[in-house]
């Protein structure tokens, strides 16, 4: 397997080099069960989602067999009770008392993992019972908190970014939230839902953004900066749209910001700045008085039709 490419439902079309592999005890399975633990914003905490149908695509299971699937909010303070463990085994369809005991200790277990390294999810597809009566976690996926970095730092020390995009991790190490996409309008937005509203304006606007680029509400020069960079690496980005509202952030930073980048990038892509919000009077002063070659925009509709026009 090692230096071919792994291509599965979860991978690109071109696969995944594989590098390494990992060897584990062999387990006859006799019967596969799905828990999982996630944090649930609609339940406002943990809950646990079990289904006895496991080894197979649980949203499939959700859709055409609903009553397949359990979920049971857990109170984060009092944490998943011995009730509720055995509650669970028994939704499993774990038969005997010792096998629904093994499972309910399990479900234990993985709940006090859950909590110990601040996940936001672990799920197990399969948790399997074996022939000789084992009942074992044979395949997990776990997700973490990243507020919760402080405290783990030995589990994101093992983070291994070698299959990720270089401008990703290029965005993390700065504290921007970066996610490549294939248009041609890069796009620097302060917040993730304005982030996504820049995007679907571009699109009806009959663009195509080239990037989701949130810099957060506390973003310094010297980010817009590195946010420039990573934008103008983009060979496809043709013309960069800058929108920002200033409710925490100043608008002046970004108009400093933005200039900075522009005469040490001596940019020249298509430039359209929407500014607005705290400062915003003062950081178009800034612009226009730059005498750079930056478009500013009303509104982020009149952004986003001045960013496809100057591809035209």
């Amino acid at each position: 397997m090692i230096g071919k490419r792994l291509i599965t439902k979860q991978t690109p079309k071109e696969g995944i080099l594989v590098r390494k592999v990992m060897v584990a005890r062999s387990v006859n399975i006799i019967r596969e069960t799905y828990l999982c633990i996630l944090m649930d914003r609609e339940s406002n905490g943990p809950v646990v989602i079990a289904s006895p149908a496991g080894g197979v695509d649980i949203e499939a299971v959700a859709e055409e067999t609903p009553e397949k699937i359990l979920k049971l909010p857990v109170d984060i303070k009092e944490g998943l009770t011995q009730e509720q463990g055995l509650k669970i085994a028994k939704f499993l369809e774990f038969k005997t008392d010792e096998m629904i005991n093994k499972a309910s200790s399990e479900i234990l277990k993985l709940w006090n993992l859950f909590k110990s390294v601040d996940a936001v999810q672990i799920e197990i597809n399969p948790l399997a019972e074996t022939d000789s009566k084992e009942v074992i976690s044979v395949d997990a996926k776990l997700n973490f908190d990243d507020n919760a970095e402080f405290r783990q730092k030995k589990i994101f020390e093992m983070e291994n970014t070698d299959e990720s995009d270089p401008r990703e991790v290029e965005a993390s190490k700065n504290n921007l939230n970066y996610v490549a996409m294939d248009g041609n309008i890069g796009c620097l937005v302060n917040g993730a839902g304005l982030a996504m509203a820049t995007m679907d304006i571009i699109k009806l606007n009959g663009g195509s953004p080239a990037n989701f680029l949130d810099v957060g509400g506390g973003v310094k020069e010297d980010q817009v900066l590195k946010a420039f960079q990573i934008l103008t690496n983009d060979k496809n980005v043709k013309a960069i749209l800058v929108n920002v509202f200033g409710g925490i952030v100043n608008c002046e930073t970004i108009a400093r910001g933005v200039i900075n980048a522009s005469k040490k990038l001596d940019l020249k892509l298509p430039l359209i700045v929407r500014l607005a919000g705290t400062n915003a009077v003062q950081a178009n002063e800034l612009l226009r008085n730059s005498k750079l070659k930056i478009e500013t925009a009303i509104d982020l509709d009149d952004a986003a039709r001045k960013a496809v026009r100057s591809l035209q």
